[in-house]
C-alpha cells in the first residue's frame, strides 16, 4: 500500500479513536424510536447523508430527503437529521427551525460541536475530523479539504446502520428485500 493510502487511512483511524462512543449510541437511539426521518445535507456531506437515507429506507424507516417531492411534513415524534460538518449552514439552521416549530427532533452531525448549528440541536453527533473550516494549519489531514469528515461520515453512517439493524431486528434478508429493483 502506497503511502498517501496508509496516511490517509490513519487520519481516519485517528477520527474514530476520538469518536464518542456514548453520543453514537444516543444517536441511534433517537433514530430508532423516529416515526418519520427527514434528512439534509450540502455539497459532499449531502451525498453522504443521502447515501444514509438510502441505508435507514433499506431498515424499513420512512426516510426521506428533504427537497424530494415525497418527502413528508414533519412534527411531533419526527426527527430531522443535518449535517453541519463546520459547524454552520444558513439552509441548515432554517430547516432546523421549520422542523423545531413542527415539533420534530433535530440532530446534527457535525465537527464543530461549539457551532451554532449544534447548539440549537435536540441531539449532536460530533466527528472529530477535519472540514474545510479547519484545513489549514500544520496539524491538517493529507486528504483534501473536508474528505476526512465526509469519509469519516460514510464509516459511521453504515455502522450506525449496523447497530440500528441490531436494535430494530431487521435481518440481512429483509433489508436487501427493500432494495429497488429498478437498477
Amino acid at each position: 500500500m502506497t503511502t498517501l493510502y496508509r496516511a490517509a487511512l490513519a487520519d481516519l483511524e485517528r477520527v474514530f479513536d476520538h469518536l464518542d462512543p456514548a453520543a453514537v449510541e444516543r444517536a441511534v437511539d433517537e433514530i430508532a424510536r423516529a416515526n418519520r426521518i427527514a434528512l439534509y445535507g450540502v455539497g459532499r456531506e449531502g451525498l453522504q447523508i443521502k447515501g444514509f437515507c438510502m441505508r435507514l429506507f433499506h431498515l424499513g424507516r420512512q426516510a426521506a430527503m428533504v427537497g424530494d417531492m415525497t418527502t413528508p411534513p414533519l412534527g411531533a415524534g419526527d426527527l430531522l437529521i443535518v449535517s453541519a460538518g463546520p459547524g454552520h449552514f444558513s439552509t441548515v439552521e432554517a430547516l432546523m427551525g421549520v422542523a423545531t416549530r413542527a415539533g420534530a427532533r433535530t440532530l446534527v452531525v457535525t465537527a464543530q460541536p461549539d457551532g451554532l448549528c449544534a447548539r440549537a440541536a435536540t441531539l449532536a453527533l460530533t466527528i472529530p475530523a477535519q472540514t474545510m473550516a479547519d484545513d489549514r494549519g500544520p496539524a491538517t489531514s493529507v486528504l483534501p479539504m473536508g474528505s476526512l469528515y465526509e469519509g469519516a461520515q460514510y464509516i459511521l453512517f453504515e455502522v450506525m446502520i449496523l447497530k440500528l439493524r441490531d436494535h430494530l431486528g431487521v435481518t440481512a434478508e429483509a433489508m436487501r428485500a427493500n432494495h429497488t429493483n429498478l437498477e
